[in-house]
């Protein structure tokens, strides 16, 4: 496929009218809370979880449903040196045929080097050498998938010494280059913020929003001065004021709650579902 072939397919723009609504990860020990919880509109499943050949029934339920269900990888490891695995693509593209699913995500993340594993989503070298390399990864990988792909930006407990540019600006220079979406996780940038000292705020007015896929919520708690984004407990409020400052900027297609541990009941997940929208409407109401 060539290049101009790949940023058309890739570019989520090219399919006007997507909208997701908000929704909530697909994990086995929510399978019955989110069968008969109301209002929510579509799913993210961690591709590693699940096998494309023998979807869950609770998956193949909703999916009957009507709900869209988004296949969300998190050991591609797009952001390292070496090319993405050719196995680990086939199993993506594989779960998006299997749930007929709109786009694929992953995070711009570093995780492996050299044939060791980082056990980790670590930020990757915000440098023009690794912007050229990423690149051709996203495209190699945008080749390899049947829908388009959308990059998660990550929580951070550390930046690179010789990085050369921010966030937002390495994301929108790949978005430049690849017409790759973006899904912003606005939990991850509350973490840089709060880690790191940088502006969630000036991110937000920095990054290419008119690539947005969807977006992330979730929620987290402070230990000894750093940040841990955990996805187990409920979101804190300063980060649903970063969710209505971005939807002040752009809408978002869809907003996802994640929550991957310390499960709790079918009220608190539909309260923090409540908590989205409000803070959705919030924007809205004040432009």
């Amino acid at each position: 496929m060539s290049e101009p072939e790949a940023g058309r397919r890739a570019a989520l723009g090219d399919e006007p009218g997507m909208e997701l609504g908000v929704g909530i990860g697909w994990r086995a020990e929510l399978d019955l809370s989110i069968e008969r919880m109301p209002g929510v509109d579509f799913l993210e499943v961690v591709a590693e979880n699940i096998k494309p050949a023998h979807l869950p029934e609770s998956l193949r339920l909703l999916r009957a449903r009507g709900l869209p269900v988004i296949p969300h990888g998190v050991s591609l490891g797009i952001g390292g040196a070496e090319p993405p695995s050719p196995a680990r693509l086939a199993h993506l593209a594989a779960c998006a045929e299997a749930l007929d699913s709109p786009l694929v995500s992953e995070h711009l993340a570093f995780v492996r080097g050299g044939g060791l594993e980082a056990g980790h989503l670590l930020p990757v070298p915000r440098t023009r050498e690794s912007l050229r390399a990423i690149t051709e990864n996203v495209r190699q990988a945008q080749d390899a998938l049947p829908v388009p792909l959308a990059l998660e930006n990550v929580a951070a407990i550390f930046g690179w010494p010789d990085d050369e540019l921010t966030e937002a600006q390495f994301l929108a220079e790949l978005v430049e280059r690849t017409g790759v979406g973006l899904l912003i996780d606005v939990a991850n940038l509350y973490t840089n913020q709060f880690n790191l000292g940088l502006s969630a705020v000036d991110a937000l007015d920095a990054l290419p929003l008119e690539h947005l896929a969807y977006v992330h919520v979730a929620g987290g708690y402070e230990h000894h001065g750093i940040w841990h984004d955990t996805h187990t407990t409920s979101a804190p409020q300063a980060v649903l004021d970063l969710l209505s400052e971005l939807c002040a900027r752009a809408t978002p297609p869809g907003v996802l709650l994640e929550w991957d541990d310390d499960y709790p009941s079918d009220a608190a997940l539909e309260s923090e579902l409540s908590r989205i929208r409000a803070a959705m409407s919030l924007a809205r109401e004040a432009g």
